[in-house]
């Protein structure tokens, strides 16, 4: 049996406490090790991570690979010491489904205006609401199409909502149920949207998009679904929308910093719903057969290439 020798790091989680249990039961070849505990970093062979440290990947001179704990790298991409190796993601087709779940219920929650009978029944009031109920009276705009994007978009049509996706190109063949415009009609699709769901990718043109002009061309009393990254949100913008009443609450699951500062004022917005980056997350056994995967693309591990094929200096 081939045996490979990883490390598991990450600035914001602890992921042996995730993954030490499923590689030593998925995959017994590995050898899963947090940083403190390698005797030798040029026989390390790649690194799991997911946000890492700025010096994080310098004391392993021999990577073949690194491996995110879940389906984005932006963060790894953007670390400085991340050589010039392979980078994997999870692609995993549960978290499409969590994903989509839990976009349901945020819309519901907005829709249905969820947050006030929480208050009432704080209150102890019988405030019954009637009449705006059907989701055919709610136009969704889904901002990206890859994978998230089509289970949230499919799930919520099959849930009797007005959907309407925007991406660089429109699906072929189109999705039945499903409106769908190109990034060039963006001004439309956002004076026809109810409630604007986020899944873009992080790129240097989606980058602070979520901000004033993109609020201002929403319809008054709009509210938005940040599930994509937290760079793509102007987060002072976003509070001075809700403030001034143009829109009518949020929901945030990541954001720039992570985790979010105990004093960010984003806590106590009352129009804001916030969660730890909790959308979707793989199942351990999708990051497990993952890093298998990629693992057996590579030749041999370093503790089995000849000295010259080292890359220790």
């Amino acid at each position: 049996m081939t045996r490979w020798t990883g490390v598991a790091t990450c600035s914001v989680i602890d992921l042996m406490h995730y993954f030490a249990e499923p590689f030593a039961q998925g995959a017994p070849e590995i050898t899963l090790l947090p940083p403190e505990r390698v005797d030798d970093p040029r026989a390390v062979d790649f690194v799991l991570t997911f946000n890492p440290a700025d010096d994080t990947f310098t004391p392993y001179p021999n990577l073949r690979a690194v491996f995110s704990a879940g389906a984005g790298t932006d963060a790894i991409m953007g670390c400085p010491s991340l050589p010039d190796v392979p980078v994997h993601r999870v692609e995993d087709p549960d978290q499409a489904l969590q994903m989509a779940g839990f976009a349901a219920f945020h819309v519901v929650w907005h829709h249905r205006r969820m947050g006030d009978f929480l208050a009432a029944q704080n209150r102890h009031d019988w405030a019954r609401r009637v009449g705006d109920q059907s989701p055919t009276l709610r136009r969704i705009g889904v901002m990206g199409y890859g994978l998230m994007g089509r289970a949230i978009a499919n799930g919520l049509a099959a849930l009797g909502y007005r959907v309407t996706t925007l991406s660089r190109k429109r699906p072929d063949p189109a999705t039945r149920g499903i409106s769908h415009m190109t990034t060039d009609q963006i001004d439309a699709f956002l004076g026809q949207t109810d409630i604007l769901i986020n899944v873009l990718p992080l790129t240097p043109q989606t980058t602070g998009l979520l901000a004033a002009p993109l609020f201002a061309a929403l319809p008054q009393g709009a509210a938005l679904i940040q599930l994509g990254r937290g760079a793509h949100l102007v987060e002072n913008d976003l509070i001075a929308a809700l403030d001034s009443g143009h829109l009518s609450g949020a929901s945030l699951d990541v954001f720039d910093t992570e985790p979010l500062s105990a004093s960010s004022p984003l806590w106590d917005h009352p129009g804001i719903f916030v969660t730890p980056h909790v959308a979707s997350t793989p199942q351990h056994r999708a990051v497990v057969e993952n890093v298998r995967r990629g693992l057996g693309k590579l030749d041999t591990p370093v503790g089995l290439q000849p000295a010259s094929a080292s890359r220790a200096t």
